[in-house]
């Protein structure tokens, strides 16, 4: 197949999380992770949308919460399905009329035609598809000097919450875990025009000792070169596929659906002690990482890092990359059920990452979260085969 046309995508603008309890996010946000409450649905919306949202903002990452009011709206729909989870992903677009010919030509799915609404300062216009990431739909914004981030947005006179001292920057990708992601990658290729970008596969079945249980997966980042926009798909592997944390995702998820997004921070270290003494918790990693970490950078060839070893194991941050002195240092929260003590608050997590000059994804982290995921998982009595 010839190279598609591109979109156009500039970014990703913001998720959209609907959850059962505002108030225990505006706590994760504000309290724990310093960003900042601008503002939430008008009256009028909240009543016609019958849910109440709020926007939360750290630099470039908006993300929107809302809760169910009464029944019928799509948050609710969405909840009487699934836990707490992200229903859509926002793109902003350079030509909206562009986007929707050629998804509609490619075998797109919208759900809407293109809607405009405008203001004192400008026009948005705006239509949403339907996706294969189970019930997550996408949705396109061409913004020209709108300033409400949605139609029936309020903002606040003056922001509450936090001021983003942990140097939030912008969502560096987005993962999905499926049962079978072979359609969603034809999808992410044929309709919206993205390229494969890196893969990986392995099985933790050695970390149970007595291989007989284990974690597998099979990984596919599909990216638009265009924007950078980067999407990480997730399926489980055998030999143990009811074990597999994919598996076990969809079923905690009740289907497909996105599992982590990743917010690129400006300097990992400060953030990840600051967020630690704020309450933020993070996924364990092993002592026996650390111990083999030079061996393991000197094996992938980044010779030199800049970080003191003992450093990145007291905040048990992790470290990979592919090239001479190009890395990545990254790490992973508790998921939404574990850091509320709730299972309804769901699988999703967050992941908090810092480049220095690697651009890809390594696998030994890959790996080394699925470790941590399945300790965390055999603790609960998860993980059996």
């Amino acid at each position: 197949m010839s190279k598609l046309e591109s979109l156009g995508l500039r970014k990703v603008e913001s998720i959209h999380y609907y959850v059962k309890d505002l108030a225990r996010s505006r706590k994760l946000y504000c309290d724990m992770m310093d960003f900042a409450e601008l503002g939430e649905s008008s009256p009028e919306l909240t009543e016609s949308g019958r849910q109440k949202s709020v926007l939360f903002q750290a630099g470039d990452c908006n993300i929107i919460c809302s809760e169910p009011v009464g029944e019928g709206g799509r948050a609710h729909r969405y909840l009487r399905k699934h836990p707490d989870g992200i229903g859509t992903i926002a793109f902003e677009v350079e030509d909206i009329e562009k986007v929707f010919r050629l998804l509609d030509q490619r075998g797109g799915t919208p759900i809407d035609d293109i809607q405009t609404f405008k203001d004192a300062a400008g026009t948005l216009r705006t239509f949403s598809i339907t996706t294969p990431f189970g019930d997550t739909t996408f949705r396109f914004v061409e913004r020209r000097g709108y300033a409400p981030l949605f139609p029936g947005y309020v903002a606040y006179e003056k922001p509450r919450g936090g001021g983003n001292k942990f140097k939030i920057e912008f969502f560096d990708h987005v993962t999905s875990n499926f049962q079978t992601m072979k359609p969603a990658l034809l999808w992410m290729e044929h309709v919206m025009g993205f390229e494969s970008y890196w893969n990986v596969q392995f099985h933790t079945d050695d970390v149970a000792g007595d291989r007989s249980h284990g974690s597998g997966l099979r990984s596919t980042v599909m990216w638009d070169p265009g924007s950078g926009i980067k999407f990480a798909n997730n399926e489980p592997w055998r030999p143990f596929f009811k074990a597999s944390q994919i598996n076990i995702f969809n079923e905690d998820h009740r289907g497909d659906g996105v599992q982590h997004v990743a917010l690129a921070v400006a300097d990992i270290i400060p953030a990840v002690r600051g967020m630690r003494e704020h309450g933020v918790q993070f996924m364990p990693t092993p002592d026996s990482y650390y111990e083999m970490l030079p061996a393991r950078l000197e094996r992938i060839g980044v010779r030199q890092i800049e970080e003191p070893i003992s450093l990145l194991q007291e905040l048990a941050i992790l470290v990979d990359g592919e090239k001479e002195n190009q890395y990545l240092l990254q790490i992973f929260l508790k998921d939404a059920a574990g850091l509320y003590g709730n299972r309804d608050a769901g699988p999703f997590f967050y992941e908090v990452i810092q480049r220095k000059g690697d651009k890809g994804f390594g696998a030994g982290n890959f790996r080394a979260l699925f470790e941590s995921i399945e300790r965390e998982q055999q603790g609960e009595g998860k993980a059996s085969s």
